[in-house]
């Protein structure tokens, strides 16, 4: 079986364990429209170009993923200046779900921060989606913040989120990725962090 052949298997299984497209494209760390195609495979067209990323060997290991999550942070430190005035580098530490969350959590830890979750608007399956902040953790009014998430696909969830900041008096200070899919250097001025930039040679 090809890796497609696998991808669309696993697209159409997690389809009907109740998963909505953009809970796919976030387990698979695809992009939508790559998504919409694995799951219709309209007649006509072909797979559009993305790269799938298998990263359970580390996600799934707890002390791997504490290992990342320590990597993310000298990833930024790193890159500061000497005289950036040092930890914490944010007061929250905004997860996005799903595969934010753990790796929000370590930091926040680490870094002494609170801890927010924002869930997409791409996984909210109403009529007129819109991305939220849960109310069971910290909230974002006010507050210095930095976006932690696995993988930049196509930076349309990245952008949600800091306009989502913003509107609500949070200053968005950095986004810390593993994977940046678009070699993306800022966000809406809201600089990227990542720790692999992943380009495709066609």
């Amino acid at each position: 079986m090809s890796s497609l052949d696998d991808l669309i298997g696993r697209a159409k299984m997690l389809l009907a364990e109740g998963h909505s497209p953009g809970q796919i494209a976030d387990e698979l760390s695809l992009s939508m429209e790559t998504v919409t195609w694995l799951l219709t495979q309209a007649k006509g067209t072909t797979a559009p170009k993305d790269v799938h990323i298998d990263w359970t060997a580390v996600s799934s290991h707890a002390p791997l993923l504490e290992e990342t999550a320590s990597m993310l942070l000298n990833r930024y430190y790193q890159a500061q200046p000497a005289d950036c005035g040092g930890s914490p580098a944010a007061d929250v530490i905004v997860g996005i779900a799903l595969s934010g969350i753990p790796l929000a959590t370590l930091i926040a830890v680490q870094e002494t921060a609170q801890l927010a979750i924002y869930h997409p608007a791409k996984q909210n399956q109403s009529d007129k989606p819109t991305g939220s902040i849960s109310g069971n953790f910290a909230s974002v009014s006010s507050q210095r913040c930095i976006i932690v998430d696995d993988v930049i696909t196509s930076g349309n969830t990245m952008k949600e989120v800091v306009k989502y900041l913003k509107k609500h008096n949070a200053t968005p200070v950095a986004i810390w990725v593993i994977f940046d899919k678009r070699g993306i250097k800022d966000i809406d001025g809201v600089p990227v962090y990542s720790l692999f930039k992943i380009s495709r040679i066609d």
